[in-house]
């Protein structure tokens, strides 16, 4: 249910990284102009987060979980209780350096065909980070998943546009990363949440998938940046994050392009992390970084062992 006294609602998804969000919260509060809501959702955190937001954000939503309920579930959850006009999913390992949330909601109101949007991104360094992207196909997925791919296949990787617009420019997109992602909350509303099949990965893309089906278009508005330092919370996860990003992938090719196409998919990057534990086997054998080596090796054997069926 909206709220017209609330422009935009920002979810954030935590998992024990108190510190980064900390100084998410402080980014948002010291830059937002509009009328704003904080929501966020703590995945059954073990660190200070929870003390950490009720002590110095008392104005934060906070929806503590008693389990880890994943990215999707979590953002889901967050939607559920928005009361904003605008929708905005933000990661809690970033930092807005201006005002982001009226940058991106001009931007709506200036193209009424976009639905979704989101900002240019930098990495800690503040090199350029590529969250702009086009629906992912099969000839794409191959050339991306195999090491040598790149050398195999001529085709542009699936963050370069066709057109190749540079990144100081706003441009239409097919997709753009869930890091920082930005809903109309009339498409919220067409659409539905994200799909909860996707623990995590993979599930923005489908989400943009699903508003383009509805006629909805997607926009990277350059005009605002955040940092986004990227993978704090799956680092933690080792091997499932590896198992979780690629049965993603997998379940989105089995929804959008079909079983056999999904099935094709998913041994060739079984093929990949086969190739990889042998290469790593033999660099161990050699007596070349062992110890680092073997963690590898265990790391591809269990996703070996999983398969990758989800």
């Amino acid at each position: 249910m909206s709220d017209s006294a609330v422009d935009v609602s920002f979810i954030i998804v935590s998992w024990n990284i108190a510190d980064l969000l900390k100084t998410c919260l402080e980014s948002i509060y010291a830059h937002s102009t509009r009328s704003i809501e904080v929501i966020v959702v703590d995945s059954a955190s073990t660190d200070h987060t929870v003390t950490m937001i009720r002590d110095q954000f008392p104005q934060v939503i906070l929806l503590a979980q008693s389990e880890n309920v994943g990215f999707t579930r979590g953002n889901n959850i967050g939607l559920n209780a928005a009361r904003g006009q605008y929708l905005f999913l933000l990661n809690p390992d970033t930092v807005l350096l201006d005002d982001t949330a009226a940058a991106l909601t001009t931007y709506l109101d200036a193209n009424p065909t976009v639905g979704i949007v989101g900002p240019k991104t930098l990495n800690t360094d503040n090199s350029y980070q590529s969250t702009r992207r086009r629906f992912p196909t099969l000839a794409l997925e191959l050339r991306e998943s195999l090491w040598l791919a790149p050398h195999l296949f001529d085709l542009p990787p699936s963050h370069i546009p066709l057109d190749n617009p540079t990144p100081e420019t706003s441009h239409l997109v097919d997709w753009v990363q869930g890091s920082a992602l930005m809903i109309r909350r009339e498409v919220y509303e067409q659409i539905g949440g994200m799909d909860e099949g996707f623990f995590m990965f993979s599930e923005e893309v489908d989400w943009c998938k699903r508003a383009a089906a509805c006629g909805w278009k997607a926009a990277y508005v350059a005009s605002t940046s955040i940092i986004h330092h990227g993978g704090k919370s799956t680092e933690q996860a080792g091997a499932r994050s590896h198992i979780y990003f690629q049965t993603s992938k997998i379940r989105y090719f089995r929804k959008h392009h079909g079983a056999a196409t999904a099935d094709v998919l998913r041994l060739y990057i079984l093929l990949n992390y086969r190739i990889q534990w042998f290469i790593e086997s033999a660099k161990s054998a050699l007596g070349h970084k062992r110890e680092m080596r073997q963690k590898r090796r265990q790391m591809y054997q269990e996703v070996l062992r999983s398969g990758l069926r989800g």
